[in-house]
């Protein structure tokens, strides 16, 4: 189902109210079916359609509904579609199908001339990174819960489902709401660990605010936390490797989500958790710069099969 027949639906039922359900197929070229769906689909983003049976019914809006009135200029409506479509991509989004609801809704009360050139920006536009993983995204309801709890210093009845589908609750102090990645997370007290925890918003049900304040601990960073939090979780290696460079050019290469850096007097001590230490090896021989590694020893075997695979490729003979 596309926007363009959803709207075009709308604009006909608009301009020609009680068209019947074989009127409005030939009109777009499809079948009864799929004017219904379309109907069904209108209704879903709060445009009221009522489908009147008999010898003169037909489709139309409800009596008196009008669609409100969106003043935007050409480059504040260019910012919200190009915004939307950049939060489809990224996971920025909230809800299993918000994005395509919105844009659909914008793109309806656009003249027609700047929607055409905002399509042609949409159907044209190339990216140069890759698009974020599918991930559910969380809803608004709780999304805005946190944000507003976040805001006004106050706790939240947490409603939580772990990754394993276990239900609990707890209170929680939400220090801070955090994007990274294409997931959303709230960082915080638990005030059932008693530790300071990363918490992923669309695995939360609810988020009811009580009435009783915290202050948030000086100094406290969320985006350190959560990217922290995350770069701990455990694998099934546990790697070092002293890297020859300075600590300034390391981070510009190696994100903090993925690994810790120290500055030591030999060079920069990178530690980091792999599940695989082949592609560990991939990893390092690829940053370009002298290493040594300290552990695990598995590893050093794993670089030394993959200088022995570029060895034989470089000699054109198989590995």
């Amino acid at each position: 189902m596309t926007a363009a027949r959803v709207l075009a639906l709308l604009e006909l039922l608009q301009a020609a109210p009680g068209l019947t359900g074989p009127d409005l197929a030939a009109r777009l070229e499809v079948d009864e079916r799929t004017v219904r769906r379309y109907a069904v689909r209108l209704s879903e983003l709060g445009v009221p359609v009522q489908a009147e049976r008999g010898r003169h019914g037909g489709y139309r809006l409800l009596p008196g509904y009008k669609l409100p009135p969106l003043m935007l200029t050409d480059d504040e409506a260019t910012a919200v579609v190009l915004g939307l479509l950049a939060g489809r991509r990224t996971g920025l989004a909230v809800g299993e199908a918000a994005t395509e609801s919105a844009l659909a809704k914008i793109q309806r009360v656009l003249p027609r001339p700047l929607r055409e050139r905002v399509d042609a920006v949409s159907e044209t536009l190339g990216h140069t990174a890759n698009a974020a993983p599918k991930v559910s995204t969380p809803r608004a309801g709780p999304l805005l819960a946190l944000a507003d709890a976040a805001r006004r210093r106050v706790t939240v009845r947490l409603a939580y489902r772990s990754w394993r589908g276990d239900a609990s609750e707890r209170d929680l102090d939400p220090y801070g709401i955090v994007f990274h990645s294409g997931r959303w997370y709230v960082a915080g007290l638990d005030h059932h660990s008693g530790e300071i925890r990363t918490f992923r918003v669309d695995r939360v049900a609810g988020a009811a605010r009580t009435e009783r304040g915290f202050r948030v601990p000086d100094g406290f960073d969320p985006v350190a936390h959560v990217v922290g939090s995350l770069s701990a979780v455990p694998y099934r290696h546990e790697v070092r490797v002293l890297l020859e460079t300075t600590l300034e050019e390391a981070s510009k290469r190696i994100p903090a989500s993925t690994a810790t850096l120290a500055e030591t007097s030999g060079g920069v001590l990178l530690a980091v958790r792999a599940e695989r230490l082949d592609g560990m090896a991939q990893m390092l021989a690829g940053l370009g710069w002298p290493f040594t590694v300290i552990a695990p020893a598995e590893l050093r075997d794993e670089v030394r099969a993959l200088a022995a695979r570029l060895l034989a490729s470089a000699d054109g003979t198989p590995p």
